[in-house]
């Protein structure tokens, strides 16, 4: 018998999204979704995971983070400041750090632009339905926000084969 060893990562990912998901489709009034490294995780790409980010509306980010007070991380500056604005809050429930993005905007050649996801898909994880955007519209975002990590996941998507969620 060959034993595979457990993936830490995906433990950490599925530890996440079932501290988080469940409130999320509770409180939130708008359509959310999981995007960056998780998304493309979920989506079968051979990425390692930074954190979990959730896509919100301003309105719901807000309410989550009335909500999650305790497991707010009030220390948290993002790197990419000048680039990317949200009202964004930054949460720990264990190993994965989980932010908060509502309202992202991403500033380019034409100003602040919002950061919408076209078309997505749902995953089935430990018995929750998460909403990540297709491998398509994943690449597209990816590509708009032109960092070296966000290339890379690009290629690890376009390397997935065809049947992928």
């Amino acid at each position: 018998m060959i034993r595979r060893e457990p993936d830490p990562q995906q433990f950490a990912v599925t530890a996440a999204l079932v501290a988080t998901v469940p409130d999320l489709h509770r409180h939130c009034r708008d359509p959310w979704t999981v995007i960056g490294s998780v998304a493309a995780y979920l989506a079968g790409a051979a990425v390692t995971v930074a954190d979990l980010d959730v896509l919100t509306s301003v309105r719901d980010a807000q309410t989550m983070a009335g909500h999650w007070q305790a497991h707010r991380d009030v220390d948290y500056m993002p790197a990419d400041g000048p680039r990317f604005r949200s009202h964004l809050t930054r949460f720990h429930f264990g190993e994965l750090p989980v932010e908060v993005m509502g309202g992202l905007e991403l500033s380019g050649a034409h100003g602040w632009v919002p950061v919408r996801i076209g078309a997505s898909t749902r995953v089935d994880i430990a018995g929750l339905s998460v909403p990540i955007p297709t491998i398509a519209e994943q690449i597209r975002v990816l590509e708009s926000f032109a960092r070296p990590k966000d290339f890379k996941r690009v290629e690890l998507l376009k390397a997935l084969p065809a049947r992928a969620p």
